[in-house]
């Protein structure tokens, strides 16, 4: 299919601006899906959006929704893209509803790869951006967006903040005269895609684009000797410091424009923005970060890249984006990091032998993952002929060993239990694998799944997909009949107890370096495990555990009433976790912890967590009256 993908890609923009080996690889990662008519593909400000869609064949009605009424938009066809706005622009939420109008069929690209080639190719994801800016100019669409991306009972996120919060304020910048030549060198020293013109009294005149000295320069062989007063657009266009993210975007849509000055009400000018920056500055998007890993060179750079996090983490925190984009967010740059070293280790070691992939487990195999993290991994490779085996294992044993050194120098510390990659044990081929789990599954003792608890939070990082599922359909086929199994899982998950006492009082450590706290952690490892074990009960094959509720909401297996508590509280516990983290590391320049005191606690706060505490107690029982016929 990927050479008809290829095919049918290379004609259609954005996806013709790009080079034909990235083109392939894109094609390669494409699947055909059928959608009968009449299908809802999109829920407006409700689907989060995993993959993008692009319309092979058919037809899809886009609309909106305001209150009971729905408004056509357009009915989009062939070769029409869907979800690239909102993954860009909403934090991957749909912006308006979607509907197949007749049977179609629709590729779908992973949200991550299409983050990705957005990154590193600047001209593909303007298209999504000036798409948008188009679109913003109908006042009515502007309207229904503007209703549809206004957060609900949040800190107003990016684009309602003032474009001062996220301008350049290094301003570059030269007098008239000074040759075109030397403006492109201190540009290029300065790494920035435009300089302002100043004259010598004070007042900024124009401004000299990267894209005036393709056009206006090289495109026409214009003397590089020439004063830059020449080639410049004048006069600077501004906007006010104050005005949201959300109207500076639209000044600069409406005026086709890539760079805006910022100025305060007196006319000085204090910083630059640009379309580039008002999308990598989107907290929910870890576009800004990917593209700076994706064009780190060596093991050190990423290291640096990754101390960054706990500031970006600690302002979404404050500016109260969601704690489940937070962690997608903190899991999405540590994918994004893996993909980078693997590729290292590839280009030293050479192609792999066979198909393979690099598994991800624990919490980041939940896209769960926090500040305070070690490595869980492990590699699957394809069944080979037993005389190659020895020389195939040796090569994914030496990956492994490099991929895991390079996380733990990266900040990514090895495993205490050394589940990882490079241990032989966790790097095998499929048939031992799956021999693996169907000892874990059939299992006649609760302490034999103590340790192998990871293991059923388990997805790809990098590699070949097909072999996941493969292993996640084995295990699916091997839980059935086996109650037992669920009775040795929920037995040991009992284990985790909320820090209440007898009197509803905290039971916090009494001695050792974390007196007076207790574990946050473990009180949400209680909502981790019960949505692990009811989702592998009701086969459902989402290993986040908010997403596992939601599907155990949507399957009846809880009512909303139990879903929404288990969600919230959750939640709170979440972001508590994170703020703690953040604490530890920038407040006290140590190591992210998950230990709460409840003492540096507001009343309310302690009296959120104690009924937080007796509803997971309420959990408990149900699932243990569910599978192993007491409630305890």
């Amino acid at each position: 299919m990927s050479d008809k993908a290829f095919q049918f890609l290379s004609k259609l923009p954005p996806f013709s601006f790009l080079p034909e080996d990235e083109l392939k690889k894109i094609a390669a990662e494409l699947s055909l899906l059928h959608y009968p008519k009449d299908t809802i593909l999109l829920i407006q400000g409700r689907s989060r959006l995993e993959h993008i869609y692009i319309i092979q064949k058919g037809a899809v009605e886009a609309y909106y929704k305001q209150g009971d009424k729905e408004t056509q938009y357009e009915i989009l066809s062939e070769g029409e893209i869907l979800g690239g706005i909102s993954v860009l622009l909403h934090d991957g939420i749909a912006v308006r509803m979607m509907k197949t109008k007749e049977d179609s069929d629709l590729y779908v690209l992973p949200k991550q790869k299409f983050l990705d080639v957005c990154a590193r190719h600047g001209a593909f994801s303007d298209f999504f951006t000036d798409i948008f800016g188009k679109r913003m100019l109908d006042k009515s669409y502007a309207a229904i967006i503007t209703e549809t991306m206004q957060p609900k009972d949040e800190v107003p996120q990016l684009f309602y903040q003032p474009v001062e919060n996220i301008c350049t304020r290094d301003l570059v910048f030269c007098e008239p005269g000074m040759p075109i030549q030397e403006a492109a060198l201190m540009m290029s020293r300065r790494r920035c895609s435009s300089i302002l013109v100043k004259e010598s009294e004070g007042d900024f005149v124009g401004i000299v684009t990267d894209s005036d000295l393709r056009r206006k320069v090289i495109g026409k062989g214009y003397d590089i000797q020439k004063p830059v007063s020449d080639i410049m657009s004048s006069p600077v266009n501004t906007v006010s410091a104050r005005v949201p993210v959300f109207e500076a975007l639209m000044v600069m849509m409406q005026k086709n424009l890539k760079h805006l000055a910022v100025a305060y009400a007196d006319n000085r000018v204090i910083g630059m923005v640009t379309v580039s920056d008002l999308v990598s500055a989107q907290g929910q998007s870890p576009f800004f970060l990917i593209r700076e890993i994706n064009k780190a060179g060596e093991i050190e750079e990423i290291a640096d890249i990754h101390t960054e996090v706990p500031r970006l983490i600690q302002s979404l925190i404050e500016s109260g984006v969601k704690v489940i984009n937070v962690a997608r967010l903190i899991s999405t740059i540590s994918d994004t990091i893996l993909h980078k070293l693997i590729g290292f280790a590839i280009d030293e070691l050479g192609p792999p032998p066979v198909r393979f992939v690099f598994l991800i487990l624990g919490s980041e195999g939940r896209r769960e993952q926090t500040l305070k993290t070690d490595q869980d991994n492990a590699i699957i490779y394809e069944d080979i002929p037993h005389e190659f085996a020895d020389s195939v294992k040796g090569y994914f044993l030496k990956l492994g060993e490099k991929v895991c050194t390079w996380l733990d120098q990266a900040g990514y510390t090895f495993c205490k239990g050394d589940v990882m990659a490079k241990n032989p044990k966790w790097c095998q081929p499929l048939s031992v694998w799956k021999t693996y789990f169907s000892t874990w599954v059939d299992t006649v003792e609760p302490e034999a799944l103590l340790q192998s608890n990871i293991f059923f939070d388990f997805r790809g990082g990098y590699g070949d997909m097909d072999l996941v599922d493969h292993l996640r359909s084995h295990l699916f086929s091997s839980l059935a009949g086996r109650p037992n199994f669920f009775r040795y899982l929920t037995e040991n998950s009992l284990n985790w107890k909320p820090p209440l006492g007898f009197f509803r009082n905290f039971l916090v450590e009494s001695r050792g370096e974390h007196r007076d706290t207790f574990d946050i952690k473990s009180s949400m490892m209680i909502i981790v495990n019960f949505a692990r074990i009811y989702a592998l009960n009701n086969g459902i094959e989402e290993t986040n555990t908010q997403e596992r509720l939601n599907q155990l909401f949507l399957k009846k297996v809880l009512s909303w009433e139990d879903y929404n508590e288990l969600e919230q509280s959750y939640n709170y516990l979440m972001q508590m976790r994170l703020v703690r983290q953040v604490s530890a590391i920038i407040r006290e320049n140590g190591k992210p912890d998950n230990h709460i005191n409840p003492k540096m606690l507001s009343h309310i706060e302690q009296t959120t967590l104690k009924e937080i505490f007796k509803r997971i107690e309420k959990f408990q029982e149900q699932m243990s009256g569910r599978f192993i016929g007491v409630a305890r």
